[in-house]
């Protein structure tokens, strides 16, 4: 195998895989130290990958997070799948409470008209819910984030403590080995204290969230019961999923 060949399939390796070893590329490619290091260097004046100790790393790169409505058009088949699967597992009765993530919104919008008691910071699934003549809506009040339609603070986080729900759904810009994270500290404040009021937690995230890592994290794999997403992830991360103890869900396409 020429170095060129080589070095694609290295980063198609670390696309899957986030990192690679010396010792990886040399079994992979049946090469010797000196030529997997001699890869390395040249993808790294490439700009193509960083450099770790032994090995390396795909460079992380900052997307810019849009604003609500921006979002809301983005893998908008994969988060109403999603959201249908979410919204099957609500139970007349429920006591539950929604993020303001636009995944999250797919599922109110799938909510079937039953009794159930919802609480929310996002204005966006209130105005969603309005509609559904069963549900009891709880709108948290505090600070009104506008880009991103949340509402944050500490009112919100302290009316929070006084609600002990059955389920809450969550949504995500990141889930990986390094937990739960998103873009914004103040919507991860809050996260965070959903998760802590829920007896089970659900996340949503499409498959473009697995494996990536955002700016702050609100909380850990093991603080979730549920991930469902659009498509089966790579072997290792569900193998990291069963060793957190959280339930996989894999959301089908309508009528399949």
């Amino acid at each position: 195998m020429y170095q060129e060949e080589r070095l694609i399939s290295i980063i198609d390796y670390l696309k899957e895989n986030q990192r690679i070893s010396v010792e990886q590329i040399c079994s992979l490619f049946q090469v010797s130290r000196d030529t997997a290091r001699r890869d390395l260097v040249k993808l790294n004046e490439q700009g193509a990958i960083i450099r770790t100790r032994g090995g390396a790393i795909l460079p992380t790169i900052h997307d810019e997070v849009k604003d609500y409505s921006g979002r809301l058009n983005i893998v908008s088949e994969e988060k109403s799948m999603i959201g249908r699967a979410a919204a099957s597992l609500i139970r007349e009765g429920d006591r539950i409470i929604l993020d303001a993530s636009t995944t999250v919104q797919s599922c109110a919008e799938h909510l079937p008209d039953i009794n159930c008691t919802i609480i929310t910071n996002s204005i966006n699934q209130a105005e969603v819910l309005s509609s559904k003549q069963g549900a009891c809506i709880h709108l948290l009040g505090g600070k009104l984030q506008k880009e991103h339609r949340f509402l944050y603070g500490a009112s919100v986080t302290e009316k929070l403590s006084c609600y002990h729900v059955d389920k809450a759904l969550i949504g995500v810009v990141g889930i990986s080995e390094h937990g739960l994270t998103i873009a914004h500290e103040e919507d991860g404040m809050v996260k965070r204290k959903i998760i802590s009021q829920a007896k089970q937690v659900i996340a949503l995230a499409d498959h473009s969230k697995i494996g990536r890592t955002d700016f702050y994290r609100y909380a850990e794999l093991s603080d979730i019961d549920f991930l469902i997403t659009d498509r089966l992830p790579s072997e290792d991360f569900q193998r990291l999923l069963d060793e957190q103890g959280v339930e996989l869900l894999v959301a089908e396409h309508e009528g399949t």
